[in-house]
């Protein structure tokens, strides 16, 4: 693990594989994640030719909580910017869900710079699905407080909310989305990330911000882009995606088959696949 710095002087943690000579690379997990929520696709760019960097988004995993409670779109858009700007040449960014959504706003509100040499949007666009966000919120505030009394409720937990993926036999790969005290397991994020200043459970942020920012933005998008879709997501739908498509019409999309929201777990062989083609064209 190594740490980067965010917009506010705030302590990012990120794991780094690959050849610092080649071209960078960084994962930007959704909301409620970590850093580990990739699978092996870290390893997957690195292998191919890239510098790659997942991190954990402020107030996530191992990365600083904002002393503020600040973690509007702005806040996390601004550590992106943060660090994009400290490499030697823009980096291929590739976000999930809150992750994408915050890329986004960071490479298309800021059109006269180079953020970035490419993005990959995976499972979210200015449109999403009021019932899958929902469905998110409530299954990230369930636990929030009282946390789990095993790593087998928080399997059950996990299995419950997302059918697609096989329960897994081995829980200790669980802990790295968790932290232990007194006994009990959290999610490992901080509360004030869904019920602090910002209020309500909305792990998007999507009705904190004005509602064609996301849409100008993605009007604005000029860098290569692949928008990445779990057919069975039930927050990205297939008219979300092409409503992107028609915003940015110079990107590309590919529907990974039988990933939910959680593609890059759901279809880890699939999504890596999609993800390496496409940054093959845009290395340097």
């Amino acid at each position: 693990m190594i740490d980067l710095v965010g917009r506010d002087g705030n302590r990012i943690a990120a794991d780094v594989a690959g050849d610092p000579a080649d071209p960078p690379v960084v994962l930007l997990h959704g909301g409620g994640q970590t850093r580990h929520s990739w699978g092996t696709t870290l390893t997957a760019l690195a292998d191919k030719g890239w510098h790659a960097f997942s991190m954990d988004l402020r107030g996530h995993g191992e990365s600083e909580w904002a002393a503020d409670g600040d973690y509007t779109l702005d806040a996390f858009a601004g550590d992106i910017l943060t660090i994009a700007r400290t490499f030697d040449r823009p980096p291929a960014l590739v976000g999930a869900s809150l992750g994408g959504l915050a890329c986004l706003a960071a490479i298309g509100e800021h059109p006269d710079e180079a953020v970035a040499r490419a993005l990959v949007l995976v499972d979210v666009a200015p449109k999403i699905e009021d019932e899958g966000r929902e469905r998110i919120g409530m299954f990230m505030i369930e636990h929030m407080n009282d946390g789990f009394g095993s790593l087998e409720e928080v399997a059950d937990a996990i299995a419950a909310y997302n059918p697609h993926r096989p329960r897994p036999s081995n829980l200790e790969g669980l802990q790295k989305n968790l932290r232990e005290r007194d006994g009990r397991w959290y999610w490992h994020w901080d509360p004030t990330f869904i019920v602090g200043r910002m209020g309500g459970a909305d792990e998007t942020r999507s009705s904190l911000i004005d509602p064609h920012r996301l849409e100008n933005a993605a009007r604005a998008l000029t860098v290569p882009t692949l928008l990445v879709r779990g057919r069975v997501s039930d927050l990205l739908s297939e008219q979300g995606a092409q409503e992107f498509l028609q915003l940015a019409p110079h990107a590309q999309m590919v529907d990974v088959s039988g990933a939910g929201h959680m593609v890059a777990g759901d279809r880890n062989d699939l999504f890596n696949d999609a993800v390496v083609a496409f940054l093959d064209g845009v290395r340097d």
